[in-house]
């Protein structure tokens, strides 16, 4: 594979975008290299700008569940474009596409839409906020909700602790008021409560945590945050941004059969332009302006090309039978995947859950960040590169999701096998070579 044109516009783009690029992991500083510019993509398959082809797990991080450029989509983004892509006034789109999702997530009695997760999740925290008068919030270690100020914070050393910021710019004052505990630690979220009872205003959690690879919840781990923050009197947000209409036609609230207060969607409800929404019982929901006094307003909320484009995914996602066919394609992968392992005598941990797959380059069972954190990044770098050079896509990061869309076939699946066996026999040889 000729790299070529890639390399000059990433040279072009670094004098006049920060790093080259508009968000961090795409710089491939993580796996080294010179990040891939595409130039087109149709179903499960990408092309760069020197033509290589490669099958696309990266799914633009999620949304493309039905594959890219899928026609129903396109074809309703261009009918839409033709009348005006933005308007400044509500839309019937704003509520066909509402419905569609309150239908699917019964938690939702109303919802607002807004542009991205960041903006949701932001939003859902001051509603929380509001709603309780209180002031502090938990979130997970590993966990990302996106880039507003009270979630870039990291934890201390003990089992909770008052964050201290993660990102500069960042006050001390906006990180204070975060508890960040580790994932799956029910004794660690009791702990946090029963010291600062009556003053933390929700948990926040990403039921599937997709931003440490993938790290699926343990057995009544949802449980126990529904029942510690109801005895409190604290509200549960889930953040679905990932996982809402991927694990399951209602998320991961339908999957684990719990009902936050209030749900964060993204991703996949825009099908594939930028869109999100928070949601919850109308009595909360009725807080944010104009109704009450939670103030939050965007220019292109409710934009109609991302309305159009979420009615024709979603409306796609209500067939019988394609959530088993996603299940089926992503076992199958998954099935292979630990096949090459065993077969190349790799040390390689994999974890599922639906059609997102986390893969990681160590020995022991991965549950929580610091668990994730014991993969080899190395060999991530060098399995990364190898599968790219067998034309298969895969995040630039070893902490980022791999996702499975209905596009991909059983050839492309294939395809993907026989480039794992490569990549990790040549892990393997390196291994021993060293």
């Amino acid at each position: 594979m000729r790299f070529k044109k890639s390399k000059i516009l990433y040279e072009q783009a670094l004098r006049v975008l920060v790093g080259g690029v508009d968000s961090p992991v795409r710089a491939f500083r993580a796996v080294g290299g010179t990040p891939l510019f595409i130039r087109k993509a149709k179903g499960s398959r990408i092309w760069d700008e020197d033509g290589n082809s490669y099958i696309d797990y990266v799914c633009s991080w999620g949304p493309l569940i039905l594959g890219a450029a899928y026609p129903n989509v396109v074809n309703a983004i261009r009918a839409q474009a033709a009348k005006g892509t933005s308007y400044g006034a509500p839309t019937k789109l704003e509520t066909e596409l509402a419905e569609l999702i309150i239908d699917a997530f019964p938690s939702m009695e109303q919802l607002r839409f807004v542009n991205s997760g960041t903006e949701a999740a932001m939003s859902a925290l001051r509603l929380a906020r509001a709603y309780t008068k209180r002031e502090k919030i938990v979130k997970f270690e590993g966990c990302y909700h996106g880039h507003a100020d009270s979630f870039l914070v990291k934890g201390g050393s003990g089992m909770a602790t008052f964050g201290v910021p993660d990102s500069a710019g960042v006050t001390r004052s906006a990180a204070a008021d975060t508890f960040t505990v580790p994932y799956n630690n029910v004794e660690a979220v009791k702990t946090v409560f029963e010291e600062s009872s009556d003053t933390i205003a929700a948990v926040i959690v990403e039921p599937v945590a997709g931003n440490m690879g993938m790290v699926p919840p343990k057995q009544s781990f949802l449980q126990a945050l529904r029942e510690i923050t109801r005895k409190d009197g604290a509200l549960l947000i889930f953040d679905e941004v990932i996982t809402g209409f991927r694990v399951a036609h209602g998320g991961a609230q339908e999957l684990f059969n719990i009902k936050p207060d209030l749900t964060c969607l993204g991703k996949i409800i825009g099908g594939g332009l930028p869109v999100a929404a928070y949601g919850g019982r109308a009595e909360l929901m009725h807080l944010v302006s104009p109704l009450g006094p939670v103030y939050q307003a965007g220019t292109l909320s409710g934009n109609p090309l991302a309305m159009a484009a979420g009615i024709a995914t979603l409306n796609e996602l209500k067939r019988k039978g394609i959530y088993d066919k996603l299940e089926k394609r992503s076992a199958k992968l998954a099935g292979g995947i630990l096949k090459a392992s065993a077969s190349t005598g790799s040390s390689v941990h994999l974890n599922r859950v639906g059609s997102m797959l986390g893969l990681y380059f160590t020995e022991q069972e991965v549950t929580d960040y610091a668990t994730a954190k014991s993969t080899d990044t190395g060999k991530y770098r060098v399995f990364f590169h190898s599968m790219l050079k067998n034309g298969i896509y895969l995040p630039p990061s070893a902490f980022e999701t791999i996702f499975v869309s209905t596009a991909h076939t059983d050839t492309d699946t294939t395809q993907t096998i026989r480039a794992v066996e490569k990549a990790l026999r040549r892990i393997r040889a390196e291994s021993e070579a060293s």
